[in-house]
């Protein structure tokens, strides 16, 4: 079960917990985007799964959702014979960095929006209930 927000923030927050809170990012995509941001050229699938010691399905998963949340780019490269195979490489931090602060600036207009309603739900049923009380005293 997840933590309330209350508990979350009492807990000590690292850089990495922002990639699991965020995109819900596991280990293995940390491990893997971690490797391609510290390669000098990008790389196969092959590349990362020996680098982070793991069979090519399970890193090609891990590298899909990469792709999915924006961390990495996708490059197709053509052999002269015919065909092709595709690289990886990190996408520039400071992008994802900018993502992530849109993101929360969006979360964070939608939380104030809900306890707007929350405010507007439960401040109707305390006037009615003071009302109620007025108009019991009165009687």
């Amino acid at each position: 079960m997840a933590d309330s927000m209350a508990e979350q923030l009492q807990q000590e927050m690292v850089c990495e917990g922002l990639l699991e809170c965020i995109h819900g990012l596991k280990q293995l995509d940390k491990e893997c985007y971690r490797v391609l941001v510290e390669s000098d050229e990008p790389l196969t699938i092959d590349d990362v799964a020996d680098r982070v010691d793991r069979e090519r399905s399970t890193a090609y998963r891990s590298i899909q959702r990469l792709l999915q949340s924006g961390f990495i780019q996708k490059e197709q490269v053509n052999y002269e014979q015919g065909g092709y195979y595709h690289v990886y490489a990190s996408t520039d931090p400071s992008q994802i960095a900018n993502d992530m602060q849109r993101m929360l600036n969006d979360w964070y207009a939608k939380m104030g929006q809900l306890i707007q309603e929350f405010e507007d739900k439960y401040e109707d049923v305390d006037d009615s209930a003071t009302d109620d009380s007025a108009t019991t005293v009165e009687s």
